[in-house]
Order: structure tokens, then sequence, then C-alpha cells
């Protein structure tokens, strides 16, 4: 039986969500060994000069612990 543990990570991108979650999980890669699944918790945009500046992600990133 495995132990799964949940972080929360958050991340942007001035092209996409999926390159922000791309990114999210890349970088969290580095440092978390193990990464299994990655739930979108909330998607966000910010905004200048009426304009999107940039797409935002806050993902639930579970991973095996050992």
């Amino acid at each position: 039986m495995a132990v799964l543990k949940v972080i929360e990570i958050m991340a942007n991108s001035e092209k996409s969500w999926e390159e922000a979650t791309k990114k999210a999980i890349s970088k969290a890669s580095e440092s978390v060994k193990g990464i299994r699944s990655a739930w979108v918790k909330d998607q966000s945009v910010s905004v200048k000069d009426g304009e999107v500046a940039d797409f935002r992600v806050t993902l639930k990133v579970s991973f095996e612990v050992k």
C-alpha cells in the first residue's frame, strides 16, 4: 500500500494555463521525487492595461512518501 502526500504549488506563464501547469510540475520535480498526479485547483489571470498579462494556476500535487 502506498502512502501519498499532497502539496499545493502555484505558477504563472505569459502564454497559457497549460504552460503554467507544465512549468509548475517541472520545477517541483527538481526537489520532489515520485510525483504521481496534479489537480488544477484554481486558474486566474492578472490584467495590465486592459490586457491579460499572465496566466496563473494553483495545483495540488501528490507524490509517494517512502
